[in-house]
């Protein structure tokens, strides 16, 4: 039996990302605004304690005046899961997608951080636009979309590494864990990390960074991936970069891993650094 095609309007899809990035840089997630405040609560150095009072008092007057939680709106970042019974009808999806970000940008007067060109002509485009889309087709007959505003003092810090299959468990933790010293405070701790494992040169970046998008108090499925997590988180906070690297108990609030099938020969880790500000919004239409 054939099945029924579901039609998704074009506006209705610019709305939901017009919507969704509106939120998403004036709303701080509940679940790292609960782990920022857990961290100030049980944090012991005063610096420590008092920016991370600093960061939940200035997420709730963001959400109060409707006003971005930082001042870097950041790139922004798109996920499409489809259902391969979706037709969007009157425009295609990208465009839908990309005027959904241009509307929001302009119309929350966020910043615009988009050049046209990376190396000769760095003009800004005004709007924020192209973001950058990731679609992935799934069965159904429904289109949910993960929108992301990645500021880029975290994404600078951005690791990758291509690890011999003979590496260790260890290997990979160190390496994380080099990654964020030598960030120290300049990617805004404490932070969320993304972590790709597997898939190659050019997956594994989206792994980590996808990463991001898991809900911080949701553990990996996997438990040996859950322990290396803990593992990690446990480790990086060793550290005592802290808060906004001034020092302190908590330098990540969260270690997420996401990890694909690879090649025999290879070991692809990635790591994504998410600032304090981790921002994301998904809907479903």
């Amino acid at each position: 039996m054939a099945e029924v095609i579901r039609y998704i309007e074009y506006e209705d899809v610019c709305h939901l990302v017009e919507r969704l990035f509106l939120e998403a840089n004036i709303n701080l997630p509940e679940d790292v605004l609960a782990s920022i405040e857990e961290a100030h609560l049980n944090e012991t150095h005063p610096v420590a304690h008092h920016v991370l009072g600093k960061l939940v008092e200035n997420a709730q007057i963001a959400r109060e005046t409707h006003l971005p939680i930082c001042q870097d709106t950041g790139v922004a970042c798109v996920w499409v899961e489809m259902g391969q019974a979706v037709h969007i009808k009157g425009g295609n999806l990208e465009k839908a997608i990309q005027e959904g970000v241009r509307s929001a940008y302009l119309k929350g007067s966020f910043r615009c951080s988009v050049v046209r060109d990376p190396l000769f002509d760095r003009q800004n485009t005004n709007d924020n636009t192209p973001a950058f889309v990731h679609v992935r087709i799934v069965e159904g007959d429904r289109l949910h979309i993960a929108c992301m505003p990645k500021g880029f003092g975290s994404e600078n810090m951005s690791a990758l590494k291509m690890f011999s299959p003979s590496s260790t468990k260890e290997d990979i933790v160190a390496f994380v864990k080099d990654a964020v010293v030598s960030a120290a405070g300049k990617p805004c701790p404490p932070l969320v990390l993304g972590i790709g494992i597997g898939g190659t040169f050019d997956t594994v970046a989206g792994l980590a960074k996808e990463a991001l998008l898991v809900p911080i108090n949701t553990p990996h499925g996997n438990p040996s991936y859950a322990m290396l997590e803990d593992e990690i988180k446990c480790e990086i906070n060793k550290t005592g970069i802290g808060a906004q690297g001034f020092g302190g108990d908590t330098t990540v609030l969260s270690v997420k891993i996401k990890t694909a099938p690879t090649h025999i020969a290879g070991l692809p880790v990635a790591v994504c650094f998410g600032c304090h500000a981790c921002r994301k919004a998904e809907g479903t239409i």
